[in-house]
């Protein structure tokens, strides 16, 4: 169970530190990203940092802190696009694999957390605050988790290793991915958002 946190720890780390590459979405309008065909919209990435911004609500009611977690989040609509397309990829590597995951697996891993952070609202708002992961999105991000570390454990390796990069970076050309330049470019190799340094593209969320 100890590799299981720490896979969780690695994938939100894979989040906050994108790298670079890619092309754009000019031929999916509305989209924000395109993986293996099928788009990821605007209004997705909208309703998922809604999600999260309402969940930030509810814990920080002050109106002053709230503003301060709103700063210290400014780029939350570029993590969940990098998020949600990682999501896909790891999803198709570890289908490719032949990794199933089980509820519960899922659950075993969600008990091990909620005993080691305080229970369901120690987890929720863990997972929050560093993650950037809504409660109501839980359950699906401790699947990736769970999906993840079986990955790792069918390629005999670990989350951390340039095997398991590698085998991202094979997902990720497989599915073709493409980011709308207003949320950065998408590196194959590095299976990971970075921003786009162009200035006549709009910043979404400034």
């Amino acid at each position: 169970m100890q590799r299981r946190r720490r896979t969780a720890l690695l994938l939100s780390a894979a989040l906050a530190a994108p790298l670079l590459t890619a092309c754009g979405s000019d031929a999916h309008p509305g989209a924000a990203a395109v993986v293996g065909g099928e788009r990821i919209t605007q209004a997705q990435v909208e309703e998922r940092v809604r999600e999260v911004r309402d969940a930030q609500r509810a814990v920080v009611t002050e109106d002053e802190q709230y503003r301060q977690v709103v700063a210290q989040t400014g780029t939350l609509a570029r993590f969940t696009v990098q998020a949600m397309v990682l999501d896909r990829v790891l999803h198709h590597a570890a289908d490719e694999a032949g990794v199933t995951v089980t509820p519960r697996e899922v659950q075993d891993l969600r008990t091990n957390l909620e005993q080691q952070l305080g229970g369901r609202q120690g987890l929720e708002n863990t997972w929050l605050q560093q993650y950037g992961v809504a409660p109501g999105r839980l359950e699906e991000n401790l699947r990736l988790q769970v999906a993840a570390s079986e990955l790792a454990q069918r390629l005999g390796t670990e989350t951390d290793t340039p095997v398991f990069t590698e085998a991202l970076a094979a997902s990720s050309k497989d599915l073709g991915i493409e980011i709308n330049p207003r949320y950065g470019t998408w590196d194959a190799e590095k299976s990971a958002r970075a921003d786009l340094r162009t200035p006549w593209v709009k910043d979404v969320e400034a």
